[in-house]
């Protein structure tokens, strides 16, 4: 029998509801946990002000954590005609428990109970994506202590420039995700904020409690204006994708450099034989697969942000279901970029480095800066250092000094590894998950102790 919160009788047309609800179903499976969540801490704040009585809540609180297991275990589904995971939860709660079940509904709406469960989905998944982010900061700022000796070309217009090292080059994508990770925090701020009571978008004549659910749920704050709280609809989704990008883009970039190093051409990097594939005609060939497909689904990523814009674009105040459809790019996003960060991870903690890139003599140019820096200490002009240098080179007679010595910091011989550590452990820190964790393990504990 369908199951629809709004249903006063009248029958849809099937291509009508088809249409309308869509993937809303598949989507709403990735919400069920967090459903049953917001709706336990809505139901315990109904109770503190007299709209459910302690035996109600009690009864319900045991049928949710039920419900809850089995979120949890996968076996959770939106049945057949039932629109979506806020009517099955209900359906579930009222098939058990008579009449009592279809009162939790009373004091909000939809519109803010999708808006509670996409924020409770979005910072555990912002916390599995955080960890996954740090987990290949680790390997990469190992992987620049390990080879900080070693020297590679650096390069600008793609060609031959001054000397670079392994240790740049780790030690570079290790704080460009320092960077990410402070994107993603200030996404986290905005996201870690509660809509619960504000209902429809205007809130309600139920005398709610919104800090007693902002509380129980872990939140930072509320979201204070009821308007407001459903103007954040699709604006969470656009900055949090938009942070999310902010990651894809550095390892869009280094797939780029590790598919073109590992080039015969270049030769400064192999991969593990597990991480490449072969050709159906050549024998010899080890294409790096999946540093491919990892640069172009996360170029693939950078462009949610603007299809989240897009949908959003020039809509008024209130709620219209054009944001339904934003769940539909929002939700998987966060999957296939952990899947990315893990994958890049292994590979990076397997690569194969060539320590003998600069004993071939057509990178000897790449030290003619240092030529010309030890020519301004022993007092010869810049200009004419420059000039002397570069004469030597077109006349084929330079001799590279291979002996590097740059001291300053964040250079080859200062690395600075421990203050980019330093600095991603103190963002990290500021996420603070440690409260929202203990917040909702408090609330299915005291489902328990309700038993």
């Amino acid at each position: 029998m369908a199951q629809k919160l709004w249903d006063k009788g009248i029958s849809v047309n099937e291509e009508v509801e088809r249409f309308t609800v869509g993937r809303d179903q598949e989507m709403d499976i990735f919400l069920a946990p967090y459903d049953v969540l917001g709706s336990m801490a809505h139901i315990t704040m109904l109770e503190s002000i007299g709209l459910l009585s302690a035996d109600e809540l009690k009864l319900l609180l045991e049928e949710l954590r039920s419900i809850y297991a089995l979120t949890r275990s996968g076996w959770f589904q939106i049945e057949e005609g039932v629109e979506d995971v806020h009517s099955q939860v209900e359906l579930m709660l009222t098939r058990r428990l008579g009449d009592v079940g279809k009162k939790i509904h009373s004091g909000r709406s939809r519109n803010d109970q999708v808006l509670v469960d996409l924020k409770l989905f979005t910072r555990t998944k912002i916390r599995e994506t955080v960890e996954n982010v740090v987990a290949l900061f680790d390997i990469l700022i190992a992987q620049s202590e390990r080879y900080k000796e070693v020297l590679l070309p650096g390069y600008t217009h793609l060609q031959v420039a001054m000397p670079s090292s392994f240790g740049l080059w780790f030690g570079a994508y290790a704080e460009s995700l320092t960077d990410d990770l402070q994107v993603l925090l200030a996404a986290y701020k905005i996201t870690n904020r509660n809509p619960l009571g504000s209902a429809a978008g205007y809130g309600s004549s139920f005398p709610l409690n919104r800090q007693m659910t902002t509380d129980l749920l872990g939140f930072d704050s509320m979201d204070y204006n009821v308007v407001y709280a459903q103007m954040g609809r699709g604006k969470m989704e656009r900055v949090v994708s938009s942070a999310l990008a902010s990651i894809a883009a550095t390892l869009s970039k280094l797939a780029f450099d590790a598919c073109m190093f590992t080039s015969q051409n270049f030769g400064f990097i192999k991969l593990a034989p597990q991480y490449t594939t072969g050709s159906s005609i050549m024998p010899h060939k080890k294409n790096p697969d999946v540093f491919e497909l990892t640069r172009s689904k996360c170029n693939k990523l950078q462009a949610i942000p603007q299809q989240i814009t897009m949908i959003t674009n020039n809509l008024p105040s209130g709620y219209y279901r054009d944001l339904q459809i934003i769940k539909e790019v929002f939700i998987p996003m966060f999957d296939e970029l952990n899947d990315c960060l893990k994958m890049v991870a292994r590979m990076m903690s397997e690569v194969k480095i060539n320590t003998q890139i600069m004993s071939d003599n057509r990178y000897d140019p790449i030290f003619s800066v240092e030529k010309v820096n030890e020519l301004v200490l022993e007092g010869v002009p810049f200009r004419d250092a420059y000039k002397q240098v570069g004469q030597a080179i077109e006349a084929g007679n330079f001799i590279p000094n291979k002996n590097i010595c740059h001291t300053h910091e964040g250079s080859i011989g200062n690395l600075c590894n421990d203050k980019i550590v330093a600095l991603t452990q103190s963002i990290v820190a500021e996420f603070n998950f440690k409260k929202v964790q203990n917040a909702e393990n408090e609330l299915l504990l005291t489902t328990t102790q309700s038993e």
